[in-house]
């Protein structure tokens, strides 16, 4: 297994994973909604980035990524807005090594960290999560516009 950019080649099996990424977190998703995320990664102006998880010619996991300024720290960091796994290659590494291949990133371009969300209720990330970073004492709040 490999962690590597993703490439145009990737588009179908990226979008299937997208997809069942949403599906996980019961998040209604159309077709356009990916376009839009997919051209989003692909554009180098954009702050969007993808990594992958490549099992010999097989996609199994991605990783989106986004650079955040920190100013209270006077820093910056890497958001980690996506990490999703397929269900068959879970537990074969391919979710720790796409966290590494972001921290790495993190590391490369001079970030102080890097950071992501899951659900309260996602037991089996939290696990491999607890052992690669430290849980925060914040609150995370959101206001629909």
């Amino acid at each position: 297994m490999i962690v590597r950019a993703l490439t145009d080649a990737d588009r179908s099996a990226w979008d299937a994973l997208y997809q069942a990424y949403a599906q996980f977190y019961d998040v209604p998703q159309t077709p356009q909604m990916r376009a839009t995320v997919w051209d989003w990664i692909n554009d180098p102006t954009n702050e969007v980035n993808a990594f992958v998880a490549d099992d010999d010619g097989t996609l199994v996991g991605i990783a989106h990524y986004r650079a955040f300024m920190r100013p209270l720290a006077a820093a910056t960091g890497l958001f980690l807005d996506d990490l999703f796994v397929s269900p068959t290659a879970r537990g074969t590494g391919a979710a720790a090594a796409l966290i590494e291949a972001v921290r790495g990133q993190a590391e490369a371009q001079g970030h102080s960290v890097v950071r992501w969300i899951t659900a309260a209720d996602n037991a089996r990330a939290r696990g491999l999560y607890d052992k690669v970073a430290q849980a925060g004492d914040w609150v995370t709040y959101d206001i629909p516009v």
